[in-house]
């Protein structure tokens, strides 16, 4: 329930949406976004509402293993990736998901990666000091299952060389991002989104 959850968590909720919402990155209802609470409590967006248009209601809370605390409410369809997240990345606070236009469509024309090399930008990713760096983004194909999707993210996540990069893109679906603090995951869905634009861009002059 909203009344479990504390006043900073829903207010980093809500502005973080608006701040999607601006960029078209969460159209509809699509996307979703997180903070973890501590004593193994997620607070996380609850399925079908605008993130444009967030209230303390549209906000609930879940286990690490996406559980709900109250069972008459629903969490995203996804809510096992962001615990996921928080499972696997204990410096993990803030979990954010959107649907840009430039992520839709680089994942699906994709393999397995996408590599982002050269850009300002990469420094908003940990461990990289220089724009004279490169990542390899991975894309991972889409499934309804979610369960099964994590478990897939977890494989690929264990053949990565420390440390994993925090984000991955999901097929034509969007992509997920995570931050110590909600403002650190924002800034690097920001860099990231900003990267995969200009990818986009890139093509059409090809």
């Amino acid at each position: 329930m909203a009344d479990s959850i504390p006043e900073a968590a829903i207010r980093a909720i809500i502005e973080a949406g608006r701040r999607m919402a601006e960029r078209n990155w969460v159209p509809a209802t699509a996307g979703n976004i997180s903070v973890r609470l501590g004593s193994g409590r997620v607070a996380i967006t609850r399925s079908g509402f605008h993130k444009a248009h967030l209230t303390a209601e549209a906000v609930m809370a879940v286990d690490l293993e996406g559980v709900a605390e109250d069972p008459s409410l629903r969490p995203s369809a996804e809510t096992g990736l962001h615990c996921g997240a928080y499972r696997a990345f204990p410096e993990a606070r803030a979990v954010v998901h959107g649907h840009s236009i430039a992520n839709t469509v680089l994942s699906r024309r994709a393999g397995d990666s996408i590599r982002l090399e050269g850009y300002e930008l990469l420094k908003a990713f940990p461990g990289l000091q220089t724009h004279e760096a490169a990542i390899e983004l991975p894309v991972l194909d889409n499934d309804q299952d979610i369960a099964r999707l994590q478990a897939e993210v977890e494989a690929r996540w264990a053949r990565m060389a420390p440390p994993v990069l925090p984000g991955y893109l999901i097929r034509g679906h969007g992509v997920y991002v995570w931050g110590p603090d909600m403002d650190a995951a924002l800034a690097r869905l920001e860099g990231l989104e900003f990267m995969l634009a200009c990818e986009m861009a890139n093509l059409s002059l090809n």
